[in-house]
Parts: structure tokens; sequence; C-alpha cells
């Protein structure tokens, strides 16, 4: 979280596309079985959910 603060809205919008690519490899993975850390995908959801509040308040401030 410490690294979202420093990030302007373009780095947070690159880290939130690679989120998203992340997310829909593990769901895919769990689709086929082949998930094994099925935690991860609870993580993917959280950081995607931290960056983009770090997007709404970048966008409120400006």
């Amino acid at each position: 979280m410490k690294s979202l603060v420093g990030k302007d809205s373009a780095g947070l919008k690159t880290e939130l596309e690679a989120l998203r690519r992340e997310q829909f490899n593990l769901r895919m993975q769990g689709a086929m079985g082949q998930a094994n850390q099925t935690h991860l995908a609870a993580a993917t959801r959280k950081k995607i959910a931290q960056v983009k509040t770090f997007l709404t308040k970048q966008q409120t401030k400006a």
C-alpha cells in the first residue's frame, strides 16, 4: 500500500491493468483446475480495490 502513495494516476492505471491481467489468469487457472494457491485470487481483488481507491482520491483532489 505504501508503494501506491507515491504513484501518479498513470502509474496507478498501469498497476490496475497488470492486476486485472493477473486476476484473469488466476480465474482461468481456477476454471481449468490448475489453481494451487487459491488465496491469490482474493489478494488480487483486494489490491485492485486499493488501487481504485487511490485513483478516486487523486481524481477528487484535482
